[in-house]
């Protein structure tokens, strides 16, 4: 028996000891192949997961390196039955390929004779192949490239695609640093997240918010030299977008368009929304088009764990095109991660979030929990309110104003935002403060004007829906306060959160404040969404309202 940190169960759970003094070590080495469940104070659970495990083998892990990991972690011996299971499931991958035939064109090819019977049995694979080549080989209808790996994946056979991509229209752009008079240069995790990318051809980068996920976008741009379609949340982050790559990079204003639904440009580097592109128009997406009559030799999707349906839906069709997604976690709560690594690539690049703070990159931060009581009049209509109203009843409790104002108070020092699901709710957190509101009916152009002057420090107090959790860049942002959110979306709870950990000027520690009401599905809603931050090392303290009248040095 060892004295490690982890114990590894026959059915695929991993417990780690937190309190270990080689928990850190281990989740780091546990993170590219197990997925985590739950982690409450002492004890977190993960699990190993078919879709993560075939993650890390198109990262270049081995099962023998996995199977290396939990021996030398574990503290009781490794069910046997898990390790075998666990090379089985790694060397699925990649025995069937998609590759380019020099006279069939598209085709899809076994090293295992008997897995591709298996398949070519599958009635949803039946449609999208064509002629048995030989014993090995099979057509594959070029517009189904997309189709067959979501469907293989499904059946348990990842496919490797070999297949390659058509270069686009070419279009020369480089880095700002390889001209004269800049001094800034890529760190070394972004250069690494690049030749992820560029080596596998496509696939995800996944970096926290504020570790420059669109320099690395920028980065392959200038390595893959052509046209390039990317794909945003909302207007405001296009034109950031905009604005970093004429910072970063030799592209002009008159080289890079809009396309949302304000503006159609089409140029050589085109940003989209993804609001725009899943438009309809008489039951037909009106801007489809913007995918297939233009010849892209790159695209890339921004905070693509977010990628609407329909979008996935024009990405099948589009295989011949090198795709790289961006995000800060590839959590989906609709379950579709299979659909990124299918349609979109597995995972090239993974950073821990607590690895980049470490280096300096992006803030510390320091998460609280402030649990609130609901008053007993609240509580009688919670009990009998109907379940689907009891969430918005207890999130948006009247009793979290003077939580929001104390919090507020405490950081007078600090640029603050309050962020929250509930337009009433948020509207009258603004008033309260006396502070600006920005919502989905906010216009562009005052929503930039707010952003501008909040980083400019005219503005101490920002209220915000929604809209403002992805792809806003608000640097001097230190504190956070969460009173809504949408249900248990782990997601949301990152996103909220990467709003803080842009690097300070100072140096200081951003705060992440969760205002949650005790003893409701709210509080049961906030455990869920801060699973995924427990996985990148954070850790939320939680404080009851009523104490928050202490000096600051007590609750820390």
């Amino acid at each position: 028996m060892n004295d490690g940190p982890l114990i590894v169960q026959s059915d695929k759970t991993l417990l780690l000891d937190v309190d270990h003094e080689q928990a850190l070590d281990c989740r780091k080495a546990i993170a590219p192949f197990a997925e985590l469940e739950r982690a409450p104070e002492h004890i977190h659970t993960y699990r190993v997961t078919p879709l993560a495990l075939w993650n890390a083998r198109a990262a270049g892990h081995d099962a023998e390196q996995v199977v290396d990991v939990l021996l030398t972690y574990s503290k009781f011996s490794v069910p046997h039955a898990l390790l075998v299971d666990i090379a089985e499931t790694m060397a699925r991958f990649g025995r069937l390929s998609l590759i380019k035939h020099p006279v069939h064109g598209l085709v899809l090819t076994a090293t295992d004779i008997p897995v591709l019977e298996e398949v070519l049995r599958s009635k949803k694979i039946i449609p999208l192949v064509g002629a048995r080549l030989d014993e090995e080989t099979v057509a594959v209808h070029p517009s189904e490239r997309g189709s067959i790996k979501q469907v293989l994946l499904k059946l348990g056979w990842p496919a490797q695609d070999y297949a390659g991509y058509v270069d686009g229209e070419a279009h020369p752009i480089s880095l700002a640093d390889d001209t004269v008079g800049q001094d800034w240069h890529l760190r070394d995790y972004q250069r690494d997240a690049v030749e992820g990318f560029v080596s596998g051809g496509s696939g995800v980068v996944v970096l926290p918010c504020g570790a420059g996920k669109t320099i690395v976008g920028a980065a392959a741009m200038a390595r893959i030299q052509s046209t390039t379609l990317i794909l945003v949340t909302n207007t405001v982050s296009a034109r950031q977008w905009r604005d970093e790559l004429l910072r970063r990079t030799s592209l002009t204003e008159d080289e890079i368009g809009e396309y949302s639904g304000a503006r159609k440009e089409i140029r050589p580097v085109t940003i989209a929304t993804y609001q725009v592109l899943t438009t309809k128009r008489k039951g037909v997406f009106a801007h489809l088009d913007l995918f297939d009559t233009h010849d892209w030799g790159l695209i890339i999707y921004d905070e693509v764990h977010l990628l609407p349906a329909p979008i996935f839906r024009f990405t099948a069709d589009i295989q011949s095109r090198r795709r790289l997604g961006l995000t800060a976690t590839l959590v989906r709560e609709d379950g579709r991660e299979g659909d990124v690594f299918s349609l979109i690539g597995p995972k090239r690049f993974d950073a821990p979030w607590k690895d980049i703070e470490a280096q300096g990159y992006i803030a510390p931060a320091d998460c609280v929990e402030v649990r609130v009581t609901l008053p007993e009049s609240e509580r009688l209509v919670y009990a009998v309110a109907e379940p689907d109203e009891r969430y918005r009843l207890a999130s948006s409790s009247p009793s979290k104003n003077d939580v929001v104002e104390t919090l507020v108070e405490r950081h007078a020092d600090d640029q603050v935002l309050v962020i929250g699901q509930y337009l009433d709710q948020l509207a009258e957190i603004a008033e309260h403060l006396q502070a600006p509101l920005i919502t989905g009916e906010t216009s562009v152009k005052e929503r930039q004007r707010l952003f501008a002057e909040f980083r400019q420090g005219h503005v101490r107090v920002l209220v915000v829906s929604k809209v403002a959790n992805f792809s806003v860049d608000l640097p001097e942002a230190g504190v956070a306060i969460q009173v809504s959110g949408a249900f248990g979306s782990r997601q949301e709870e990152a996103q909220r959160l990467g709003r803080l950990l842009r690097p300070k000027a100072d140096r200081r520690t951003a705060h992440f404040y969760a205002v949650v009401s005790r003893d409701t599905v709210d509080a049961d809603f906030a455990q869920h969404r801060q699973r995924f931050l427990a996985e990148q090392g954070y850790s939320y303290r939680i404080v009851d309202a009523a104490d928050l009248t202490a000096p600051e040095s007590d609750l820390t």
